[in-house]
């Protein structure tokens, strides 16, 4: 017998509520097995995967998790209230990002090493200048004055696919740092497979909101 409409819309809206926790857990839990990882303080470079897993991983995520109708923390609050968490998760995200980035650039400096002499490298670069945009044209959204000629519904459209593009870069980002021989050096077999897949969970889930919510419009109705 075929589902009624209404008992596949709650079966679809139990699955994304189910994988918008793992998303929570997902990245709070790589984050945390990151810097258990680096010891961070040990070095000085040990800062550097700390902090662009803290940027990438957790606050990236949570700055857009605020936004999901079913697994957002902060459901309570108004529109607007979600919208000024997203900006301070998504600066705070940036100030971490280019303070990782600063970091493993002196750390280079004083070894004598090539800098962006990898694919980590130089997608690191990118997503932190890819997310430093963002945040730049988030300002056109947060007072939409200063951009009369842009229609609102699609500076939201643009901001939103343009966000996805740079989460999904900073998720390359950390899948190539995982391949380096200093991540491998220490974690290997299963756990190694096991830390890969954190940032395609959370990626997933994430193009599944950002799709949902801007790119396709359309959702099941009960």
């Amino acid at each position: 017998m075929a589902l009624s409409v209404e008992t596949e819309s709650h079966i679809y809206r139990a699955l994304r509520t189910a994988s918008g926790a793992a998303a929570h857990l997902v990245a709070l839990g790589f984050t945390i097995f990151v810097a258990v990882l680096a010891r961070p303080g040990s070095s000085l470079f040990s800062w550097h995967p700390v902090l662009m897993s803290l940027a990438f991983s957790f606050l990236m995520t949570e700055a857009l998790l605020v936004f999901s109708p079913e697994s957002s923390l902060l459901r309570s609050l108004s529109r607007k209230g979600r919208v000024r968490c997203h900006w301070v998760l998504q600066l705070l995200a940036l100030l971490c990002a280019l303070l990782g980035l600063g970091l493993v650039i002196l750390h280079k400096e004083q070894l004598g090493k090539a800098h962006l002499a990898t694919w980590h490298g130089r997608a690191g670069l990118l997503a932190v200048l890819w997310a430093g945009l963002q945040c730049s044209g988030g300002v056109g959204l947060l007072y939409p004055k200063l951009l009369p000629r842009w229609p609102l519904a699609k500076l939201k459209l643009y901001h939103a696919t343009s966000g996805l593009v740079g989460y999904l870069l900073g998720g390359a980002s950390l899948l190539l740092g995982m391949c380096s021989l200093w991540f491998t050096a220490t974690v290997t077999g299963g756990v190694w497979y096991l830390a890969m897949l954190c940032p395609v969970v959370t990626s997933l889930v994430i193009m599944n909101q950002v799709s949902n919510a801007y790119l396709y419009r359309k959702r099941i109705q009960p």
